[in-house]
């Protein structure tokens, strides 16, 4: 029986092989498109439901795992492991971590043997997965459940993800700002550059264009970072060739200890939009 197992959601971006590697169990979310439900990396691809979205944006929505999508996976991994350790998407952000904590407290009498753990990860994509990331290889290593926690609290506590988005004009799905300031925003052509700080969402600023947009992001790493090793994510949202360049321009500018590219999840590409770049990042 394995010591302790770690539980993510999909929207942290993680790559097959590092779910493999480190046997995290993914949770996915559910993508809606007409008379079908998708889950979000299993029965879709985030290329794929980028491809729904732009054929019928009115027919598409998203939904979280419910209480009791999380309470079948505490009982699928108690039986192989003596605790669990749950890290979600920023409450801020979603419902998911409240269903999370219900289906915990529904486990603790019909689980009195099993640890769980619950984590706010306090971001998202892949800035969560660093925090997922952080915990996991703590137990590779052997390290006890406090110590997996903690390891994730300080990649928490350091983390950041930046974004340039292609247009603003979808952004009013989240209901952060209203569809009419969207679609004067899309009229002027600007590039928003969004940031993930104390769980939510925040504007950071605008580009006139998305290369312009993209070296702001550079920057903003650089102004964090400096010289000192990083761990570097890149994420996209239908916009692969971009993405690609722009993992060139970190490999060659920054001195990464790790580097690794991920398509951003479609739940929270519905309110981005597609053509989203974005790095997360953190020093060792």
């Amino acid at each position: 029986m394995d010591k302790i197992a770690i539980v993510a959601d999909s929207i942290a971006c993680l790559t097959r092989e590092m779910v493999e590697q480190y046997g995290i169990r993914i949770l996915p979310s559910n993508i809606h498109f007409e008379d079908k439900v998708y889950r979000d990396w299993v029965d879709i691809s985030p290329s794929e439901a980028y491809r729904l979205l732009e054929k019928n944006p009115d027919h598409f929505s998203t939904s979280a795992p419910s209480p009791a999508d999380y309470l079948d996976i505490y009982r699928e991994l108690s039986k192989r492991a003596e605790s669990i350790l749950c890290i979600t998407l920023s409450a801020e952000l979603s419902v998911l971590h409240d269903a999370a904590r219900v289906a915990k407290e529904q486990a603790k009498e019909e689980l009195p043997q099993t640890t769980i753990e619950l984590l706010d990860s306090q971001t998202a994509a892949a800035a969560e997965g660093f925090v997922v990331l952080a915990a996991a290889r703590a137990v590779a290593e052997g390290k006890s459940l406090d110590e997996a926690i903690k390891a994730a609290e300080e990649v928490r506590g350091k983390v950041c993800i930046n974004m340039v988005l292609e247009t603003i004009r979808h952004v009013y799905r989240s209901g952060r700002i209203p569809k009419v300031a969207a679609q004067i925003g899309s009229a002027l052509s600007v590039k928003p550059i969004i940031t993930i700080s104390d769980g939510a969402v925040r504007f950071v600023s605008i580009a006139r264009t998305k290369e312009r947009g993209v070296s702001r992001l550079l920057q903003m790493m650089r102004e964090k970072v400096g010289e000192n090793p990083v761990h570097v994510a890149v994420v996209h949202a239908d916009a692969l060739e971009e993405a690609q360049r722009l993992k060139q321009r970190v490999a060659s500018e920054f001195n990464c200890i790790e580097l690794w590219f991920s398509e951003f999840s479609p739940l929270m590409g519905y309110a981005t939009g597609p053509g989203l770049v974005g790095l997360a990042f953190h020093t060792d």
